[in-house]
């Protein structure tokens, strides 16, 4: 099952509308342009555009199946971290606090402190409450996390 904000399933919409009228008509003049080349067996241009086009349809065909099974996330409350929630946790033995905002594998960007609710720290948070303690076992050893506040 896949998680998204309301941000991103407009985001992935929009892609989606743009390779459908857009890039696939791009890829469609670029065929006839290379069929007009001649000798399909030797022609690069026409086989790049039958790369393209494939993943064009790949991707429109992935995008359609994220936005059809998709479950929408609203702002959760209730004092439970789940996909959606924004949580800051500090590591233990440290003061830096680190926040981190819950989300599905789709919209994870960790340089912009989005993790997904499927990664080691993310699947560990899912449930948990403030004061909490997580263990996530990394290549360098187990790290614990403490919750220290949600939204």
């Amino acid at each position: 099952m896949e998680y998204l904000t309301n941000e991103k399933k407009e985001a992935l919409e929009i892609e989606l509308n743009q390779l459908k009228s857009v890039r696939r008509k791009e890829i469609a003049d670029a065929l006839e342009y290379a069929k007009g080349l001649g000798d399909l067996s030797e022609n690069a241009e026409y086989h790049q555009a039958r790369e393209d086009q494939a993943n064009c349809e790949d991707r429109i065909s992935h995008l359609e199946e994220i936005l059809k099974n998709a479950v929408i996330l609203d702002k959760q409350t209730g004092g439970i971290i789940f996909v959606g929630t924004t949580v800051k946790v500090v590591k233990k033995g440290e003061k830096e606090e680190r926040t981190f905002t819950i989300v599905g594998s789709e919209e994870a960007d960790s340089a912009n402190g989005k993790i997904s609710n499927e990664s080691p720290l993310g699947s560990k948070l899912i449930g948990k409450k403030k004061g909490d303690e997580v263990v996530v076992d990394t290549p360098k050893g187990d790290v614990t996390w403490k919750v220290i506040s949600l939204e």
